[in-house]
C-alpha cells in the first residue's frame, strides 16, 4: 500500500503541473482530494492491514494528503497570478496615445427659442404654466366657444382617444384652466409652452406634433392696444430693436376681435423679397381679445373683466430666426444641424 500511495502522489503531481486552466483545478481536486477521490479509496483499505502496519500507512496517507493539498494551493495561486498578469497586459493603456476629443453638446434650437421666449415674458411679469397633453373635448373645444356642431372644429383635424378624450390640438385649453384656478384674482398673466397634436401631413411647414406657446392676460380695462404693445416688445426682444408688428383682422372662435400678427421680414427688413413674397411682412402668430363667453364660463364677469390671448409656434420663430427652411429638420436630430447651435453648457 505504501508503494500505491507513492505512485498516486507522483501521478497527481504530474497531472497538477500540466494544468493551465483555473477551471480544471476543481476537477483535479475532486479526483485526488475529494470525498470520492483515489486517496479516499486507499484510506478505506486500511482496515485490511495488520495492527503494526496500520499506523505507518496512516502517517504516510496524511503526509501524502498534506503534500497534495499544499501543491494544489500553490498551483492555484500561480495560475491566478498568471491570469491576473495576462489581464493587466491586455487592459494596458498606452498613455502616449493622443486623447479622444469629447464632443460638446448643443441645446436644441426649439428648446433654445422656448427659453428665450419665456425669458422675454417673465421680464414682463408673466408666469409660466403647464397643462395636460391628453385633454377633454370640453376644455379643448366647448369652453373655448367651439360647440360640437361648430364649423371651426374643421380647422383642427384632431387625434381622438375616445368620444370625450383627445390629444390637445392647441395650448388654448389652458386659458380656461388657468382662469378657473385663479378666479376671482386679477390680473392673470401667464404663458403656456407645450406640445400639441394635429392630423396634418408632415411637410416642409407642417408636422403632426409640434410646440405652441399660449399667452393670456385678464384684468379690468385690458384693451387691444395692450395686446399690440406686448407683442411689439416681444418682437423687438426676439428679432431685434428695429422690429415692428402689424395686426390683420382674422377669426378665432375664442377671441373677438381676432388678428393675425405679422413682423417685418427678418430676411429683407421689410423691403420685400422671396421669403416674404415681396410684401415685407411675415406672419408669426394669432391673437385677439378673449371672447366674453370664454371669460364667463371661466368665472370672470365679462362686463367687468377683459383680456387678450395669443398663440405662437416656437418652430415658426426658430425657422425665421435661424434661416431653417424645412420644419422636419428640427425633428431629425441631425448633428450637422444641431452642431450649428453649440453653446457653452452652464
Amino acid at each position: 500500500m505504501e508503494r500505491e500511495l507513492e505512485e498516486l502522489q507522483s501521478t497527481a503531481e504530474e497531472a497538477l503541473q500540466r494544468l493551465t486552466d483555473i477551471r480544471a483545478m476543481e476537477e483535479w481536486r475532486v479526483e485526488y482530494l475529494g470525498k470520492k477521490s483515489k486517496l479516499t479509496q486507499v484510506s478505506r483499505q486500511m482496515g485490511q492491514l495488520g495492527a503494526e502496519e496500520r499506523p505507518l500507512v496512516g502517517s504516510l496517507l496524511n503526509t501524502v494528503r498534506t503534500h497534495l493539498q499544499t501543491a494544489f494551493d500553490d498551483r492555484q495561486a500561480a495560475l491566478h497570478r498568471n491570469a491576473q498578469q495576462a489581464r493587466f497586459e491586455a487592459e494596458q493603456i498606452d498613455v502616449t496615445l493622443p486623447g479622444r476629443v469629447v464632443k460638446r453638446g448643443a441645446m436644441h434650437p426649439i428648446t433654445r427659442i422656448i427659453e428665450e421666449i419665456e425669458d422675454v415674458f417673465l421680464g414682463m411679469g408673466f408666469q409660466i404654466a403647464e397643462g395636460p397633453e391628453v385633454e377633454t373635448d370640453e376644455y379643448n373645444f366647448e369652453r373655448l366657444n367651439l360647440p360640437k356642431d361648430h364649423p371651426a372644429r374643421d380647422m383642427q383635424d384632431t387625434f381622438y382617444i375616445t368620444d370625450s378624450l383627445l390629444l390637445r390640438t392647441h395650448t388654448s385649453p389652458m386659458q380656461v384652466r388657468t382662469m378657473e384656478s385663479m378666479r376671482p384674482n386679477a390680473p392673470v398673466k401667464v404663458i403656456v409652452p407645450g406640445r400639441v397634436y394635429r392630423r396634418d401631413e408632415d411637410d416642409a411647414t407642417h408636422s403632426h406634433a409640434f410646440t405652441q406657446i399660449e399667452g393670456l392676460v385678464v384684468d379690468k380695462g385690458i384693451r387691444m392696444s395692450d395686446l399690440k404693445g406686448v407683442l411689439e416688445q416681444f418682437a423687438k426682444a426676439v428679432f431685434g430693436p428695429n422690429q415692428a408688428v402689424r395686426l390683420r383682422p382674422s377669426f378665432f372662435p375664442f377671441t373677438e376681435p381676432s388678428a393675425e400678427v405679422d413682423v417685418l421680414c427678418v430676411n429683407c427688413g421689410g423691403k420685400g423679397c422671396r421669403v416674404c413674397k415681396d410684401t415685407g411682412w411675415i406672419e408669426i402668430l394669432g391673437a385677439g381679445m378673449v371672447h366674453p363667453n370664454v371669460l364667463d364660463w371661466a368665472g370672470y364677469d365679462s362686463k367687468v373683466f377683459s383680456g387678450f390671448a395669443f398663440g405662437m409656434g416656437p418652430e415658426r420663430i426658430a425657422m425665421l430666426k435661424y434661416g431653417i427652411e424645412d420644419i422636419r429638420q428640427l425633428y431629425q436630430n441631425d448633428l450637422r444641424l444641431l452642431g450649428q447651435f453649440t453653446r457653452a453648457l452652464g
